[in-house]
Formats: structure tokens, C-alpha cells, sequence
């Protein structure tokens, strides 16, 4: 489903930026640009919510136009993802503060960037939705909107400390957070990194995030991306396990 997420995507490379753009039209409002003066252009004229941009391009670089933009009021809280080769990130990129949110390393696999540029705009959307949220402090949503994985993945990039409890149907889930690790969580009898495997499966039902819910308890034994990680592998395997379909190819990406 498409969020009301806003990227611009900024890569000289026609071919990558087809493939990244038909990528993201359905997580996202994606414009596009093909080189970094006309990016400046558009994010003054209309500033996204998240920059996607390639580093090495003609003229200015990603890192000069990242620069540019957190120089003005109006775009300086822009969100960035940087496409870089391993070398520009370690050499060029990692010394300065505040160049990206997150860095793909290239040459990149599409389905790799394509998740890790969705934990930022899941991340954006939740922080949307949070400015939105009641009275009564609660945030709710379906997980047709947000998955479950997402939603953990979303509050741990956020550093959020809160309840997050998930229904679906006559089901139901507590998992709390501290600082964006996940420190118990409870699925009827279940507890701790049991039930939190229990759940990731689901992708119908119900969400709510209560910032002021807290516990002393701490029933997980793995931080939130050990159980996102080993959660899924178990989906993989209970997949394998029911014939599921094979995986589709994924496209090797550099420029």
C-alpha cells in the first residue's frame, strides 16, 4: 500500500533509476531527478520526505547536495538514503555527520535497497501518523497499512520506548519497547522472543503504539533486529516446509 511518504530520487544512471523508481511507486509518491542541480530545484520547491541519492554523479555530488539542503530551514529535516561504493562510504562519506540516514553499498542487489530504503519510509510514515495521534496518546492503525516486521523495524530506527500490541481476531500481542529494543513481549502463554516469533507472520489485524506504555519486565533474550532476523528465518523455513514458491530472481544493480 502506498504511504503518503514523499522521495525524491536522484541517480544520472537511466536504467537504475527505472528500476529503483517502478521499486518504490508502490511504498511511496516518488519523483525523480537525473542530476543533483535539479534535485536542489525540486526539494526547494517542493521538499520531500525522503531523499534518495546516488553519491558519485557529474558536477555536485550527493554529499555536496545533502549539504545544500540541510542548509535550508525549509529542507534540512529531509531524511536521506546514499547509494555509495564501499570505498566512498568508509573513505568520503562516514567522517561527516549527518550525510545520510542510510547508506546502500554498491554494486546493490534491488531487492537489499529496496528494504532498506522501506525501513526509512516506514519509519517517516509512523512518524507521520504519530502527529496525528488522539487524545488519548494511543496511536492506531491496521497492519494492512503496516506489517508487523515493519512496525518493529520502524519503532527501532525511531529509538521509540512504548506498547505495541497487536490484535487479530480474538488474538492478541504485547510487545514493549525501550529505546527501540524489544525487552518482553507476551502472546497468551507466551513470552518473550517465542512470542514475538508467534506474530510476525501476520499481516491482517489490527495496531496500536501507546508511548506511555513501560514494564520492568525483560522476557527477550535477542535485541529487536536478532528477533526480526531469526523470526524470519523461521518464516523462510516454515514456507520451504508448506511448498511455498520459489523466491523471484533478483537484479544486480551498479553504476
Amino acid at each position: 500500500m502506498a504511504t503518503n511518504v514523499k522521495v525524491l530520487l536522484v541517480d544520472d544512471n537511466p536504467m537504475v533509476m527505472g528500476m529503483l523508481r517502478g521499486a518504490l511507486a508502490p511504498l511511496a509518491s516518488v519523483t525523480v531527478a537525473t542530476d543533483p542541480a535539479d534535485a536542489l530545484l525540486q526539494a526547494v520547491d517542493d521538499p520531500p520526505d525522503l531523499l534518495v541519492s546516488d553519491y558519485r554523479m557529474p558536477g555536485m555530488d550527493g554529499r555536496q547536495l545533502v549539504e545544500k539542503l540541510r542548509g535550508r530551514a525549509a529542507t534540512a529535516g529531509i531524511a536521506v538514503v546514499m547509494l555509495a561504493a564501499k570505498a566512498d562510504i568508509s573513505d568520503q562519506l562516514s567522517h561527516h555527520e549527518h550525510v545520510a540516514d542510510e547508506y546502500v553499498e554498491k554494486p546493490f542487489f534491488l531487492k537489499d535497497a529496496i528494504r532498506r530504503i522501506k525501513r526509512v519510509i516506514d519509519k517517516i510514515a509512523l512518524e507521520k501518523m504519530a502527529k496525528s495521534v488522539p487524545s488519548d496518546g494511543v496511536l492506531r492503525g491496521s497492519l494492512l497499512q503496516m506489517n508487523v516486521i515493519d512496525l518493529m523495524q520502524s519503532l527501532e530506527m525511531g529509538r521509540k520506548s512504548c506498547l505495541l500490541t497487536l490484535a487479530n481476531g480474538a488474538e492478541r500481542c504485547d510487545v514493549y519497547f525501550m529505546e527501540g529494543q524489544v525487552t518482553h513481549a507476551a502472546y497468551g502463554k507466551l513470552t518473550g522472543d517465542a512470542a514475538v516469533f508467534k506474530v510476525l507472520r501476520w499481516t491482517s489485524g489490527n495496531f496500536q503504539v501507546n508511548f506511555e506504555g513501560k514494564t520492568a519486565q525483560q522476557t527477550t533474550t535477542l535485541n529487536t533486529q536478532g528477533l526480526l532476523m531469526e523470526g524470519l528465518r523461521l518464516l523462510d523455513e516454515s514456507r520451504r516446509d508448506e511448498g511455498g514458491a520459489a523466491e523471484e530472481e533478483d537484479v544486480l544493480l551498479d553504476n
